[in-house]
């Protein structure tokens, strides 16, 4: 029996911790802004906050962009394990860190592991997937993301007070010391690049053609079309988990109650995911990310509306529930439309242009705060965000016909899913 398929079983639950830890980072600027401007920690303002976000966020994009070209030169295995390995040091690395320029000159260098590690982590899921389990692996890997974020709440709940932001960072970065480890013995090869390694010589090339493939064969307007749906998730993602905590003590909530509220937003999300991924197996991800869009869209206009005792924790869930699920159907939606030959370049790109979005969240919440309204204007910025990427869910389709390659949606190597040409 080969090592590939011996170790299969551990694909998915490796790639799960990568991505909790991915999403540790998601929060973690947000549950330590709180401090760190309460502090005035290197002088730090909402403006030079939102350029630390901005910083590591462009090093995820940039990460992202390149890890087609990346895994086409050294396998999809290596790219895992070089990327959390370089983002946990460099996170640790921030509870050192002697000036805000260091600092997010740190965020961007973990930034740019962040960014090959979730493409890379869904293109491996996908391609080991059950038949019929795409859109679950997806989601289910994306799971491990909001975990990542409710860990975090938790942590900061816990650990600010009594040791300090610096520990935040700290102890995120700890898991990877058994991660790495495991990864180096249990985590396989992704079979297709096992396939195409005669060809490694030229792996250059052929990464920019994969690039290029993203625009022929009818699938160009899809492609455009993902881009911008991306954008719009992330936005609403990064937007949400830096400036919640704010937004909702400028409403008037104490501090505790504001990470709280954080905390709420992401058990919705981890609930909302698994939701989210038996609709999209049943129903198709393109049906199921136009709803999920339009009903987190209602819901972060809600917001906007002051509710007492547990009905805005109730209200904070919901909304998890659809707007960060909303993003990773978008995810799964690329993986049934693209075949597995771009399929992780169709991710890293669709994720690098996301990451524009997830930059421009926290410069739009940063705004808004330093304007003083926030709240409850911020919401109403977010909803029409949600429309948007829901609009532009509406515009991506499969080409038609299709490719027998195109059916194959991550159901493992020699498997396919057949459903109608053009469907979701």
């Amino acid at each position: 029996m080969s090592t590939t398929v011996r170790h299969t079983g551990w694909v998915i639950p490796l790639c799960w911790i990568a991505v909790v830890l991915d999403g540790f980072d998601m929060v973690v600027l947000g549950t330590t802004l709180p401090t760190l401007l309460d502090e005035n920690q290197w002088g730090i303002t909402p403006s030079s906050a939102s350029a630390v976000s901005t910083a590591g966020l462009a090093g995820m994009a940039i990460g992202a962009l390149f890890i087609g070209t990346v895994t086409d030169v050294i396998g999809r295995r290596k790219v895992m394990i070089y990327a959390v390995a370089s983002f946990s040091v460099f996170t640790a690395s921030c509870a050192w860190a002697p000036s805000l320029w260091v600092f997010g000159l740190l965020r961007f260098l973990a930034g740019l592991g962040l960014g090959g590690c979730l493409p890379t982590a869904i293109a491996l899921s996908t391609e080991y997937a059950r038949k019929g389990r795409s859109g679950s692996a997806t989601t289910t890997i994306m799971t491990g993301y909001h975990v990542g974020a409710v860990l975090t709440a938790l942590l900061g709940i816990l650990v600010l007070g009594s040791l300090g932001w610096q520990a935040m960072f700290v102890v995120g970065a700890l898991p990877a010391l058994v991660l790495v480890p495991l990864m180096i013995r249990y985590l396989p090869e992704s079979q297709s690049f096992g396939e195409r390694s005669p060809q490694r010589g030229a792996a250059v090339g052929a990464g920019t053609d994969a690039v290029r493939s993203l625009f022929r064969d009818g699938l160009g307007r899809s492609t455009l079309a993902f881009w911008a749906a991306s954008f719009c998730g992330l936005l609403l993602v990064y937007g949400l988990n830096t400036w919640l905590p704010e937004i909702m003590r400028a409403a008037g909530y104490e501090l505790d109650a504001a990470l709280g509220l954080l905390l709420a937003l992401n058990i919705g999300a981890v609930l909302g995911l698994i939701v989210a991924g038996r609709s999209s197996d049943r129903f198709g991800p393109r049906v199921t990310n136009l709803i999920w869009f339009g009903v987190a869209s209602i819901l972060l206009a809600a917001l906007s509306i002051r509710l007492p005792g547990i009905g805005v924790y109730v209200a904070v869930l919901l909304a998890g529930c659809f707007v960060f699920s909303s993003q990773v159907l978008v995810y799964a939606y690329i993986s049934r439309v693209f075949p597995p030959a771009n399929r992780a370049t169709a991710l890293g790109w669709s994720a690098g242009v996301g990451r524009l979005g997830a930059i421009t969240g926290p410069v739009l919440g940063g705004a808004l705060l330093t304007a003083g309204i926030a709240y409850p204007w911020g919401f109403y910025a977010f909803a029409l965000i949600g429309v948007i990427g829901g609009l532009a869910v509406l515009t991506a389709r499969r080409p038609d016909p299709v490719d027998p390659e195109h059916l194959d949606g991550g159901t493992g190597p020699g498997r396919q899913a057949r459903t109608p040409a053009g469907g979701s």
